[in-house]
């Protein structure tokens, strides 16, 4: 482990509900309370009440422990921002500049990932440490997908939405081949290019040449905030293309392509597009405008302009409430964790007294984050490196797709997965109608995030440059160029036990023993991802507990730091008809606003990510 120069940890200020030096002593003794109760006996074998209360101590620890700000780290030309005006008081900007108004910079596009880890433990290994085992080699032993394995509690678009959430929040962009990772294969490898050449990710553009002694850092291209930029751009520039310039409205896809004339602006031409986010995409279009034609109704008077900022607003804080209080609860859909993400958005008073009565109590566990104060419990708010790594859940996308008819569940084509991505992804789109195609997603299930799940086609995935790639071997690679622990140290920076043998890893012996065999039985080199992938799952999860740690920081912290779902979560900032739009709606109401021939499939489902009833016979 290296050392790093002293003062330059970037580790918060101690403050805020996790403080052990502030916080009252009842604070203090819960949270130790909630870290020996977890080891003991586990959260999720607890009351659901019991459950709530280590789980909040756990986040206080969490938040004490676990943020790391690397905006402190030498820097130079960082990105410009513009001059603070009126404007910025209510409305969000194009590249996320502006939401605090202290820190302007915080969270916007171009600005550095976090950590969630010490930095003295986010030093990358050296070549060729970092390539033992041989990534490519993980990839086809152990994430191999021999049979689908699906995750029945939820339906496919649950991997869709994942993808629509991420292309909001991060991005590395596409790497740099000027020096690729060189990945040696076996002789027995059937890969035809030798040896596997994998893009390294940019290196931070901000940071001076020279020997600081702390470790690498990487730009987010994405803004860090949860403001629906996958629909509205980054900068400014892009957010105009996209706008229409009447009535505050966006321009509607064509077949899924807003720019089928401009190739170098087409969606298609960025890895990982594919039907289900143009889909995605297309349905929160449709949402926006939905939510313009409300707002000029009400008001007659308003711009373009004004409409718009409103409408995006209103539509991002709709897609954070779906994100918290149904995808994340069908995923995960354990009794405590449902009741603990409701309670994220409107306290464990719940929904009803919430409605009747607003916000009785500052208290954020008794009214909800949402319209609280804003808190960034003295780091910068971020999203990190860490928070990457743990959504790489490629297993939950099959291989195979049946689209079907949403009148009566008549099959309208087969297809694989390559058939979903890029370019194709608009003959899909042209050929189907979005109801037939979101009714295909809601009735079949994802795949379940475990070992020996991977698509078979991410592993022989074609790029849009025409180039293959193992996405299951870059995942690996990934994750370790980035200075992300291994497995069994994640765990110990997260106060989590760590594995003390394969057998302990895993409650399937063969799997364990695989494992151990590509490991070369040493346990402390499991990646990450393999080990989240191999260890047993809560009841109702679709991954893993370990990657769950990080959600329970980060995804309260998406809505405790930003100051359009805390403190301006207000009629003057979203207008009342706005707040109604959010509070009234759901991923269901919105499809069916919009695909009312979805009614009867949907009519027993009040979770749009749980499966839905078929149109005709049972299949």
């Amino acid at each position: 482990m290296r050392k790093v120069p002293e003062g330059s940890t970037g580790r918060k200020t101690p403050q805020g509900a996790g403080d052990t030096g502030n916080a009252s002593w009842f604070v203090r003794a819960h949270n130790k309370l909630a870290l020996a109760v977890d080891h003991k006996i586990g959260w999720q074998n607890l009351p659901t009440p019991l459950g709530m209360l280590t789980l909040i101590g756990l986040r206080n620890n969490l938040r004490r422990w676990n943020l790391f700000d690397t905006a402190t780290y030498p820097t130079r030309n960082p990105p410009p921002v513009e001059p603070s005006s009126a404007r910025h008081l209510t409305e969000r900007t194009a590249d996320g500049t502006y939401n605090d108004l202290a820190n302007p910079r915080m969270g916007m596009a171009g600005s550095r990932f976090g950590r969630n880890v010490p930095p003295e433990r986010t030093f990358p290994e050296p070549e060729p440490e970092i390539m033992s085992p041989s990534p490519r080699e993980v990839s086809r032993a152990v994430l191999t997908r021999h049979e689908f394995i699906p995750a029945e509690s939820v339906n496919a678009l649950v991997a869709a939405w994942l993808q629509f959430m991420i292309r909001d929040w991060v991005s590395h962009g596409q790497g740099t081949v000027d020096h690729p990772w060189h990945i040696q294969l076996l002789d027995d490898d059937p890969w035809s290019d030798r040896p596997m050449l994998v893009p390294r990710t940019i290196p931070d553009p901000t940071r001076p040449d020279g020997g600081d002694g702390l470790p690498p850092t990487y730009i987010n291209e994405k803004s860090h905030w949860w403001d629906a930029s996958q629909l509205y751009g980054d900068d400014l520039a892009a957010q105009r293309r996209l706008r229409t310039g009447e009535g505050g409205k966006l321009k509607v896809p064509r077949n899924g392509s807003l720019f089928s004339d401009d190739p170098e602006r087409d969606p298609a031409s960025v890895p990982g597009f594919w039907a289900g986010l143009a889909m995605m995409h297309t349905l929160f279009i449709l949402e926006h405008n939905a939510i313009c034609d409300r707002l000029r109704g009400e008001y007659p008077g308003w711009s373009d302009e004004e409409i718009f900022q409103r409408a995006r607003l209103i539509t991002a804080a709709l897609i954070a409430k779906i994100h918290t209080i149904e995808w994340t609860p069908a995923v995960v859909s354990h009794p405590t964790l449902v009741t603990g993400m409701r309670a994220n958005w409107f306290g464990v008073l719940g929904e009803r007294v919430h409605r009747l009565l607003g916000r009785l109590s500052s208290s954020e566990v008794l009214s909800g984050i949402v319209g609280g104060r804003t808190d960034h419990f003295g780091v910068p708010y971020a999203l990190t490196e860490e928070f990457v790594a743990v959504y790489r859940m490629h297993p939950l996308v099959p291989d195979d797709w049946s689209f079907r008819s949403a009148k009566d569940d008549s099959l309208l084509q087969e297809a694989t997965f390559r058939d979903l991505t890029g370019r194709h992804a608009y003959e899909i789109l042209g050929k189907h109608t979005l109801p037939d195609l979101f009714y295909s997603f809601g009735t079949s299930h994802p795949g379940l995030v475990t070992l020996h799940n991977y698509p078979r086609f991410l592993q022989q995935f074609q790029r849009p440059d025409g180039k293959l790639m193992d996405l299951g071997a870059v995942d690996i690679l990934r994750t370790r160029e980035l200075g992300v622990p291994r497995y069994n140290e994640f765990r110990r920076q997260l106060h989590l036990p760590p594995a003390k043998d394969f057998t302990s890893l895993t409650d399937d012996p063969v799997w364990a023993e695989e494992l151990r065999r590509v490991y070369e039985n040493d346990i402390e080199r499991v990646d990450l991802m393999v080990g989240m992938f191999a260890e047993p799952r809560p009841k109702g999860f679709a991954f893993s507990d370990t990657a769950f740690r990080i959600f329970v920081l980060m995804a309260s912290r998406r809505l405790n730091s930003d100051r359009f779902l805390t403190k301006d979560y207000t009629p003057q900032v979203y207008t009342q008809a706005g707040l109604d739009w959010i509070e009234n709606n759901t991923m269901v109401s919105v499809l069916l606003r919009h695909f009312p021939e979805l009614r009867s499939s949907m009519r027993s489902v009040t979770n749009a990510f749980a499966p839905w009833k078929t149109a005709g016979p049972p299949r």
